[in-house]
């Protein structure tokens, strides 16, 4: 371990910040957090929002309770508005260069003036706990409002800020994002993966490119050290997924029901849940899938991960993606992986661990699954043990956070 950062860090308190943390699906953060902390770090947990869907792991209800939420009704909007007074009149200077930085977002084209007016009251409010808890750095994670906050907090108070882009909301609306202008005024921005760094780079200023670095995400021991449970014989396929447009769920389905029509049997099992499960229900429904298709809604990461282990492959037909954790989480578990060829998925999924298919293809789609089933075991454990060995080299949470920390420890001048 890094001598010069066990000495340093115990003495760094840095903010986490996120729109509504925790979540079923950013179990990710909470590890990045864990694995920080047994560094030494101080980390005082701030989401914008407070979470609205249930929290099955026990692990999330337990952060819920060590978060600071800057907004959770009527009472804390008053709070901010309070904030933003007093910042008005305490950190004049700071909050005159805040509200023009405002303006400018909101003249980009994006959430409007309104809603970057609440930026920057979130900002007052978040600028408070900073200096309440003597926080050093700011990190945010997705580069949409935690980093506009982060921005506009980092105006009033001087407290440096880094990112976390994990895209691809802000790959699709870099301009109305101000993500040009998150960057340069951060200490550093991360991307996770080789792709989300040249998406970054695309749009930052070309002498702002040295503060973009690589930090993957990764995973705890919980994934990475666990029992090797043998590939069941049993045909059944498994997709961990929010149910919303971009994880490509329909095309799912369609190319569940073709396999049905070849009289193939098997059983698939969706994880997850969203604003199209009733439309999904609907399809599984009338394409006559009710026996062989199931969704479960969301569960907890032990029940995710015996669900991933009870099949002979995880699949994600994905239109528009980061880099999912949870297609680590299924290559550390032994499991191949069918996913599409977009955005850092490939970086880490190809033949060698699983099936890399055109994003939209259902025949391409279909094609996979059946080979998935079709298998002998000894080849899809082959797939397995590769997948598991990349993802321990490349997505240890231990040394990822270790990479992170590094940067913060920094004095956030990469010239």
């Amino acid at each position: 371990m890094n001598t010069h950062l066990d000495k340093a860090a115990p003495k760094q308190v840095v903010a986490y910040l996120s729109n509504a943390y925790p979540k079923v699906s950013h179990s990710f953060i909470r590890r990045e957090i864990a694995a920080l902390s047994q560094r030494g770090v101080d980390i005082v947990r701030v989401s914008i929002r407070r979470t609205n869907e249930p929290l099955p792991d026990d692990a999330d209800a337990a952060e819920l309770e060590r978060t600071i939420v800057l907004l959770d009704g009527h009472q804390d909007l008053f709070r901010l508005l309070r904030a933003m007074a007093r910042a008005a009149f305490t950190r004049t200077k700071g909050f005159v260069v805040a509200t023009r930085a405002t303006i400018a977002m909101a003249r980009m084209g994006g959430p409007g003036f309104l809603r970057n007016l609440a930026y920057l009251a979130e900002a007052c409010r978040l600028a408070e706990i900073l200096q309440r808890q003597s926080v050093a750095h700011v990190h945010a994670h997705f580069g949409t409002n935690p980093a506009a906050v982060a921005r506009l907090a980092r105006l009033l108070t001087g407290v440096p800020y880094s990112i976390t882009v994990h895209g691809p909301d802000e790959f699709d609306s870099p301009l109305t994002l101000s993500l040009a202008e998150k960057i340069a005024d951060s200490a550093f921005t991360v991307g996770v993966s080789d792709f989300g760094r040249s998406q970054l780079m695309r749009w930052a200023k070309i002498e702002d490119w040295a503060r973009i670095t690589v930090v993957r995400c990764g995973i705890d021991d919980a994934f990475l050290n666990a029992p090797m449970v043998p590939i069941p014989a049993r045909r059944s396929l498994v997709c961990v997924a929010r149910l919303s447009g971009q994880k490509g769920l329909p095309l799912l389905i369609e190319a569940a029901h073709r396999l049905a029509l070849q009289e193939r049997q098997f059983d698939l099992r969706l994880v997850g849940d969203g604003e199209l499960r009733q439309i999904l229900e609907h399809e599984i429904l009338v394409r006559g899938l009710s026996q062989q298709v199931a969704i479960t809604g969301w569960l907890s990461n032990t029940e995710v991960r015996r669900e991933i282990e009870a099949a002979r492959a995880m699949v994600l037909p994905s239109f528009a993606e980061g880099l999912p954790v949870v297609i680590m989480e299924s290559l550390a578990l032994g499991r191949p992986v069918i996913a599409t060829a977009i955005a850092g998925i490939p970086e880490l999924v190809d033949q060698s661990c699983g099936w890399v298919v055109p994003a939209g293809s259902v025949d391409a789609l279909a094609e996979a699954m059946a080979e998935a089933l079709d298998a002998p075991l000894e080849d899809l454990a082959r797939k397995g043990e590769e997948g598991r060995r990349r993802v321990a080299h490349r997505h240890n949470i231990d040394n990822n956070a270790a990479q992170l920390l590094a940067h913060m420890l920094q004095d956030g001048d990469p010239g």
